[in-house]
């Protein structure tokens, strides 16, 4: 071969080596916007029958891999439940009822000759918009009939959030609701107040009212954080959220960092940043037990630098978000991987079903779901070792992510504690993503930390089934006249349980 042929035989093939890489970056490029459309577009919901998983089982791959040998899974029958009856009343009993009595008019005009022998009744369900009323305290002066010399009496003011502050308990708990339970932003509310009721209430005076709300209910704030604290598990994580910096002209982001207990209260902390250092002011110093994350590297330094006090347990619905994501360029992969995660799931389902206590959990993953965590392992193993999915792959990614993670995957199976994954902090943290959406950003790094404090609050009774209006509007009456003390009384988890404290009447 001359010279010239080798080195065109030499062009050739970096040619076709550049061509292959060209190829081999459109297809991971096309992977990635498919995934971001179905992001985007797609069905949410990570859940799929198991017949369309054994169809997914049976396709061939998209790409020349080979599917290592596995162990066939028993099939997962769907159970199909029977629609359970209504218990509850179309309309709420205690509801306050206005009647209607509509005669025929022969009986209207000749009444005694008619003798009423039963009655048809229909119902509506009626609303009437909320209304501002003008509660007036009036204190009388006295002065002694016979010692003309005695000093007037009169009561003393009773005590209350502010002195000479407009705002009463229940105006105050309607606007914490309105802005931070149905997501209404402070200027919204300015404009439904003057609008609809000829009210003129500026929003400067509004946001003055949320920080005296706040900075009373701190207390409580605190008390509900501790005793999430106390229990040794906890669930951790955190959502960006936008802030205004005085000078800055834009904003910048902060993060509001949740802590949950399953079957307690859950917390909000807001923190300027997401580093490691954030969680040295979320756990305490003494803490000592099990946090449940995602993959995020914070975590692991922190355990790190806590010197074994701390453990961290793995989210598998992470692990299966990134598997499901790659259904489409890897369906039997990906889809016996999905099969697997269903298994472990099911078996969730039918302890959550009998109510079972940490022991019996325990008992019942080491012996059903083990099994399943180490064939998984075995198998994703055997998938990164053979070199035939690309890591920049979405299966590739999915398979990193897993082994990457799999030091604190199967903690869940040693603490029957611990749940399976971190959904519960998720889905509490699903509320301030709704709210963001329609404020946009929080006034100042200050006001964070006062969104914090409120959303505690209020997801600590959406919790425990309580009306957070009610719940506010009682609290904030109390509060001005109890010691720090009676904290403990007047916390969620005992205030449900306690009768609500009467109202004083308008005279």
């Amino acid at each position: 071969m001359t010279p010239r042929e080798q080195q065109l035989t030499a062009q050739l093939e970096q040619c076709q080596q550049a061509l292959a890489a060209a190829q081999r970056e459109n297809l991971l490029l096309r992977q990635k916007i498919d995934a971001l459309a179905r992001r985007i577009f797609g069905v949410s919901s990570e859940a799929l029958d198991p017949a369309q998983l054994q169809l997914l089982l049976q396709m061939p791959e998209l790409t020349p891999v080979e599917n290592p040998v596995m162990a066939q899974p028993e099939p997962l029958v769907a159970v199909h439940k029977d629609r359970k009856p209504r218990k509850a009343p179309r309309l709420p009993e205690n509801l306050p009822v206005i009647e209607e009595v509509i005669d025929p008019e022969p009986v209207k005009e000749q009444p005694e000759n008619w003798r009423c022998i039963g009655q048809e009744v229909s119902e509506q369900l009626d609303y009437e918009p909320g209304r501002f009323l003008r509660r007036r305290t009036i204190r009388r002066k006295y002065v002694h009939r016979t010692d003309t010399d005695a000093v007037p009496v009169i009561a003393p003011l009773p005590e209350c959030l502010q002195e000479r502050g407009l705002a009463s308990p229940g105006l105050l708990a309607h606007v914490l609701i309105s802005k931070y339970c149905d997501h209404l932003p402070l200027y919204r509310q300015e404009q439904i107040f003057a609008q609809r009721h000829k009210i003129n209430l500026p929003r400067q005076t509004l946001a003055r009212w949320v920080e005296l709300a706040a900075d009373w209910l701190k207390p409580i704030y605190e008390h509900i954080r501790t005793g999430v604290m106390a229990g040794g598990y906890v669930q951790v994580d955190e959502t960006p959220i936008n802030y205004l910096e005085p000078g800055n002209g834009k904003t910048k982001q902060g993060y509001l960092w949740t802590g949950s207990r399953p079957g307690g209260d859950v917390f909000f902390r807001w923190e300027t940043s997401r580093a490691a250092a954030c969680l040295d002011n979320i756990i305490p110093v003494d803490f000592t037990g099990t946090i449940q994350c995602d993959g995020y590297s914070a975590y692991r330094a922190f355990a790190a630098d806590r010197k074994g006090a701390v453990a961290l347990a793995g989210c598998w619905a992470h692990v299966r978000r990134k598997f499901f994501e790659s259904l489409e360029s890897s369906p039997r992969s990906a889809a016996w991987v999905m099969r697997q995660l269903q298994h472990l799931y099911a078996i969730e389902s039918r302890l959550r079903e009998r109510k079972a206590g940490p022991r019996l959990r325990q008992a019942v993953r080491a012996h059903e779901s083990r099994p399943i965590v180490n064939r998984l392992e075995r198998v994703l193993l055997r998938l990164k070792s053979n070199g035939k999915h690309l890591p920049q792959s979405p299966l590739g990614t999915a398979i990193d992510y897993a082994l990457g993670q799999w030091a604190t995957l199967p903690v869940y199976l040693k603490d029957g504690r611990v749940e399976i994954d971190n959904n519960l902090v998720e889905n509490a943290i699903r509320p301030t993503a709704i709210g963001k959406k329609n404020w946009l950003f929080v006034g100042e790094a200050d006001a964070g930390e006062r969104s914090a404090i409120l959303y505690t609050i209020i997801e600590s009774c959406r919790r425990r089934a309580i009306d957070p209006y009610a719940y506010l509007r009682d609290v904030l009456s109390r509060l001005p006249h109890m010691t720090n003390w009676q904290i403990p009384e007047v916390i969620p988890s005992t205030w449900g349980k306690a009768p609500l404290q009467p109202q004083r009447q308008l005279s």
